[in-house]
C-alpha cells in the first residue's frame, strides 16, 4: 500500500501542476512511512513542502491555497497527532462550502495513517475516524488494499469537497495487484469482496483482512460468510450492503475503533430500519474497547481479530 499511494500521489501531480504535498517530514525524508519518497526530489520543494510541527498550520495553510486554486494534500503523521487541527478541519475545512453557498470549494485531501498492528506507542495507533464522518462537509474514505488506495487518492485529490483519507497503517506492507488501467469502482462504492450465503461480514480498511481470515476459518468449518468493504464512512453506499444482508439474513459489524458511538452503531442501526424484515438476528458489533489504546504489549487484546468476529458469528446463530 505504501508503494501504491506513492505511485498514486505521484500520478495525481504529473497530471495537475495545483496539486501539493504538505506535512511534516514529507519531503526530504519522504514520510515516517515513506509514502512521500522521492516526490519531493521529482517535483522540488515548492510542490512538496516540509511544514514546521503544526497541526492546525498545515490545515489552515492548506484551506488558504484551496482559495487560492490549490489542491493541497496534508499528511497528519500519526492519527493521534490530528487533535491539533480538528477545530481548523471541523469548524472551517468541513464548513467553508456551505458558508459561501457552494460558490467555493475546499478540493483539500487529509491524509491520515490509522489503526493498530505496528506496536507503538500512545498517539500512534488510534482509531478516530468516527469524529470525522460525524462531521457534515467531509467526505471519509479508508483503503484496504494497495489497488484501492492506488485509484482512491487520486479520486479523493480529483473531488472538489474536502476528504478525510484513513490509510490502515497495519496494511502498508502486504503485497497486492494494483491495476494500473481503471479503477474497480467510484470513490464512495462499497463492494463485496467474498461472496457468502450464511451471514455478512461487515468492516472497513483494516479489518478487512481480519474479516476475510475469519471467513476462511469458518469456510473449514461449513459456515458460509460473505465479507462487504465498506470502502467509504461517509457517504456510505448502502446498496451493496443491504443487498448482501438481505440476502444472508444476518450481520456483523467490525471495526478497531471503539464500539460506543463507533461506525458500527450507524451501521448496526440503518441495517435494522432498512432491512428488518429480513433480519434473522440482531446486528452485531464487534469494536476495539472502550478504553484509550492500551501499550504495545497489550495490543492483540484489544484489537478485534477472527476469533472475536467468529464468536459474534456464533452468538448470531444462537438467537
Amino acid at each position: 500500500m505504501v508503494r501504491a499511494l506513492n505511485a498514486g500521489l505521484k500520478k495525481a501531480m504529473e497530471d495537475d501542476s495545483k496539486v501539493l504535498i504538505m506535512g511534516e517530514d514529507v519531503g526530504a525524508l519522504g514520510g515516517v512511512f515513506r509514502v512521500t519518497e522521492g516526490l519531493q526530489t521529482e517535483f522540488g520543494d515548492r510542490r512538496v513542502l516540509d511544514t514546521p510541527l503544526a497541526e492546525s498550520g498545515i490545515i489552515g495553510t492548506a484551506i488558504g491555497l484551496a482559495m487560492r486554486g490549490y489542491r493541497p494534500v496534508c499528511e497528519i503523521q500519526f492519527d493521534g497527532f490530528i487533535y491539533p487541527g480538528f477545530d481548523q478541519i471541523t469548524s472551517q475545512l468541513a464548513k467553508i462550502t456551505n458558508r459561501h453557498r457552494g460558490s467555493l470549494s475546499m478540493p483539500v485531501v487529509i491524509r491520515v495513517p490509522f489503526g493498530g498492528h505496528i506496536g507503538a506507542v500512545e498517539h500512534h495507533q488510534e482509531s478516530p475516524e468516527t469524529l470525522f464522518a460525524h462531521t457534515a462537509g467531509l467526505r471519509v474514505v479508508s483503503p484496504s488494499t494497495p489497488n484501492d488506495a492506488y485509484w482512491m487518492i487520486q479520486q479523493a485529490i480529483a473531488s472538489n469537497d474536502p476528504v478525510m483519507f484513513f490509510e490502515p497503517k497495519g496494511r502498508y506492507w502486504p503485497k497486492g495487484e494494483v491495476d494500473l488501467e481503471r479503477p474497480a469502482v467510484g470513490l464512495h462504492a462499497s463492494r463485496v469482496v467474498r461472496t457468502g450465503t450464511d451471514a455478512t461480514l461487515i468492516g472497513y480498511g483494516p479489518m478487512v483482512s481480519v474479516l476475510l481470515s475469519a471467513a476462511e476459518i469458518a469456510a473449514q468449518e461449513g459456515r458460509s460468510l460473505e465479507v462487504v468493504d465498506v470502502r467509504s464512512l461517509s457517504p456510505i453506499d448502502w446498496a451493496p450492503i443491504l443487498a448482501s444482508v438481505e440476502k444472508t439474513g444476518r450481520a456483523v459489524v467490525a471495526h478497531e475503533a471503539s464500539g460506543f458511538l463507533g461506525l458500527g452503531a450507524e451501521i448496526a442501526a440503518t441495517l435494522t430500519e432498512r432491512a428488518f424484515y429480513s433480519l434473522e438476528a440482531p446486528v452485531l458489533r464487534v469494536g476495539g474497547f472502550d478504553i484509550p489504546f492500551p501499550p504495545a504489549k497489550l495490543e492483540k487484546l484489544h484489537l478485534p481479530d477472527a476469533d472475536r468476529v467468529l464468536e459474534a458469528v456464533d452468538r448470531s446463530f444462537g438467537y
